[in-house]
């Protein structure tokens, strides 16, 4: 019985798979906005209500691949941490960063699903959150370390804005000056914007040298948040 059971397991993990490589195979060629159950159905020579019972729903699938994307790009950035090791917090900073752009060039399709247009109709649960924060916190720990050993420069900080400085430290890294936190929060949404603009052709005609540029742009957000190059 337990043979049975272990032989239905491994048939349905490679279901799954391939239902979510069919996906992104339509994601790449229609977007993500015309993800069609029936369609991967279809293309798999599957009847649609066998399916349904590895994905319920279109969004239950999006939520598959999202958590899929946001796993990979953690894991890609948590690698590079690693591979930097004892280098200087401003270093492995940069490192991350670069990770960052390195994953979203080879998987353009997946970086679009989590950082492009939202999906029409579609709202991610709560249960994309811990794979969607793996690069967020890395960065956090980046600085935390920073703080804990030197001590980080701290960026300037708008009277007006120091109220909502400090209810984001008190949310996401309590140990952390606000002014700091507001910081961080402003070079993660840069990150992003900087890795998009060039995915998605803005840099065009305007940036031609863009691994040396971004390695710049990188390391001037980290001194932005207060790290300090050796």
């Amino acid at each position: 019985m337990s043979t049975a059971r272990g032989a239905r397991a491994r048939a349905r993990i490679e279901v799954t798979a391939a239902i979510k490589d069919e996906a992104r195979r339509q994601l790449a060629a229609e977007g993500a906005a015309r993800l069609s159950l029936r369609a991967v159905a279809r293309e798999l020579g599957m009847v649609s209500s066998a399916l349904y019972r590895y994905f319920p729903s279109r969004d239950d699938l999006l939520t598959a691949l999202i958590i899929d994307a946001y796993d990979s790009l953690g894991e890609a950035a948590e690698a590079a941490h690693a591979e930097a090791g004892t280098l200087a917090p401003a270093r492995r900073w940069v490192a991350v960063c670069e990770a960052v752009r390195t994953w979203a060039l080879a998987h353009p399709h997946e970086y679009a699903l989590i950082y492009g247009s939202p999906v029409p109709g579609y709202s991610a649960p709560d249960t994309t959150i811990p794979a969607a924060s793996r690069v967020a916190l890395l960065l956090i720990g980046i600085v935390r370390d920073a703080h804990r050993q030197r001590g980080v420069a701290r960026p300037p900080l708008p009277a007006e804005l120091a109220p909502e400085a400090r209810r984001m430290a008190a949310d996401h890294a309590a140990d952390l000056p606000p002014e700091v936190v507001a910081a961080l929060v402003a070079s993660w949404a840069q990150l992003y914007g900087l890795v998009g603009f060039e995915l998605f052709g803005h840099f065009n005609k305007v940036v031609e040298e863009r691994e040396v540029f971004f390695r710049h742009a990188a390391a001037q957000l980290a001194h932005n948040v207060g790290l300090v190059f050796p």
